[in-house]
């Protein structure tokens, strides 16, 4: 899809209803958005469970209480995360209080049945529950890496855990190269939900929000954006989660306000923040209450401002 194709999309998504949000359907929570076929609603943020993991046991239960307090509903971890440090703290601070007000997610890493199955056990034992909202095949590389996977039975795992009660959706992640996704989904259609990147860089080289998205819309799958500020891309970094001394997107170019809101503007249902500490992930919070819409000239504007420094300098993450 080209770049001016993809603005037409965007416009027509809008008025199918796919992207603002809905009204918040209980007292404190963020704005909620439809999540695909799944019939779910969930708050417009959702809190990254890499950054909840790297924290002291303090911190982190202050991070996830700020994110309840602060209306976030949509909670993230990965087996992967800390080996197994996320899901533990999800489980001691989050879980016990909260489970029946939260929409609960982790990921495999798993290349095959055996694997998957067992990290399934021990995830749902560090998260201290007995079944997930989603779980999802994490991380995604390429068409032979999910050829590898389909071949090995992880799919197969997947839709045994739905049968099982063990999870309530199934989806599918991956940041490296959005043929790795438009392979799976021509291959499958099982999945409910896809995350991926999707910033406003992001349009402009190996799109996933161009390339992926239309597809996942079109099947009424739930999007979950991640990296939206690229992962500390955006403020000058090369390594997961940091900032460093390369061109910075923010704030040379654009406001984190600008960054995300442009993110709200397409028809995601979550966006998955990673804060550091309490003070951003209230920022994001505050972002969200205030987010209305961009128009479609807003929209092209943004994607102009940062078209000269799309690529792996800021998405160091792709392939």
């Amino acid at each position: 899809m080209k770049r001016r194709d993809f603005i037409q999309w965007i416009v027509a998504a809008g008025s199918a209803g796919f992207i603002h949000p809905l009204s918040t359907a209980r007292s404190g929570e963020l704005p909620l958005r439809a999540f695909g076929r799944t019939n779910e609603k969930v708050t417009m943020l959702g809190l990254g469970g890499w950054h909840i993991g790297r924290m002291n046991a303090q911190n982190a239960q202050a991070t996830i209480e700020a994110a309840m307090e602060g209306g976030i509903r949509f909670f993230d971890s990965a087996e992967s995360y800390q080996n197994g440090g996320s899901e533990r703290y999800l489980g001691e601070f989050l879980v016990p209080k909260y489970r029946e007000k939260v929409y609960l997610m982790s990921k495999t890493t798993a290349t095959t049945a055996k694997g998957a199955r067992r990290h399934l056990e021990e995830t749902l034992r560090r998260l201290n529950t007995g079944y997930l909202d989603l779980w999802q095949m994490h991380a995604i590389t390429s068409p032979q890496d999910v050829d590898r996977r389909i071949r090995e039975g992880v799919l197969d795992v997947m839709e045994q855990a739905l049968a099982e009660g063990k999870t309530r959706h199934i989806g599918f992640t991956g940041h490296t190269d959005p043929a790795a996704h438009r392979h799976l989904l021509d291959l499958t259609d099982i999945f409910h939900c896809v995350q991926c990147p999707i910033n406003v860089a992001d349009v402009s080289y190996k799109s996933f929000t161009r390339t992926v998205m239309p597809v996942v819309i079109e099947r009424n799958m739930g999007v979950i954006a991640m990296k939206t500020l690229a992962n500390g891309g955006f403020f000058g970094g090369s390594s997961h989660g940091q900032h460093g001394d390369r061109p910075k997107v923010v704030p040379d170019h654009l406001s984190i306000q600008e960054a995300l809101h442009f993110v709200w503007s397409l028809p995601v249902s979550v966006i998955v923040t990673g804060p550091d500490n309490v003070e951003q992930l209230e920022e994001k919070i505050s972002l969200a209450h205030t987010f209305s819409g961009l128009s479609e000239k807003k929209r092209i504007e943004l994607i102009e401002r940062v078209t000269d420094m799309a690529g792996r300098g800021v998405e160091f993450y792709k392939a």
